[in-house]
């Protein structure tokens, strides 16, 4: 599966953004989906996930609340829209995909990586 992250950007505090991901190569609907981010010398950390049917989802606490992950299986894509922009949500975002039967919140749970999109908030 390839997939390829677009929507960051330069937003202020309180702003929205709406991360898409687009997956080619294989049918997307055996995966489960997941969006994690690093900031700028810290290590990469989980922010959302979404079942194979789209009905079961899950958020770090940062997010939770804040985020809503969605996915279209007939377009093979899945959104990430980021509502309550804050500073520290500044970060390069990444997508993932993975062949697990549940949605997982580790790094070591998805098989599948996009190249990332750069994601700024300014106070």
């Amino acid at each position: 599966v390839q997939l390829q992250a677009s929507g960051g950007g330069l937003v202020q505090a309180g702003g929205s953004l709406k991360l898409s991901c687009a997956a080619s190569g294989r049918t997307f609907g055996p995966y489960i989906m997941g969006w994690f981010r690093q900031a700028p010398g810290k290590e990469r950390t989980f922010v959302a996930t979404i079942g194979k049917s789209g009905i079961i989802t899950y958020y770090a606490d940062s997010v939770r609340g804040r985020f809503t992950i969605s996915r279209d299986n007939a377009k093979n894509t899945v959104s990430l829209q980021m509502n309550s922009l804050k500073p520290e949500d500044t970060a390069v975002y990444y997508c993932a995909a993975g062949g697990r039967r549940v949605p997982g919140t580790a790094s070591h749970d998805y098989d599948y990586w996009g190249q990332g999109t750069q994601v700024t908030v300014s106070s």
